[in-house]
């Protein structure tokens, strides 16, 4: 797990346990892991990818 990243979890998250991402911000690199699993996979991201990704979900 990489601690040096500060993560931020979506304001829609609640603690019961529904299905949330992770999102923390580098210099170049946006990071996305489960909220569940923070051990887990961390999905490392172009910011661009990101904005492009998020735009889509957006529509």
């Amino acid at each position: 797990m990489n601690t040096a990243l500060q993560w931020f979890k979506s304001s829609y998250s609640t603690d019961e346990g529904d299905v949330c991402l992770e999102v923390a911000t580098g210099p170049d690199t946006v990071h996305v892991r489960d909220s569940k699993v923070q051990d887990g996979p961390i999905l490392a991201l172009a910011p661009a990818s990101w904005a492009a990704l998020t735009g889509w979900l957006a529509r």
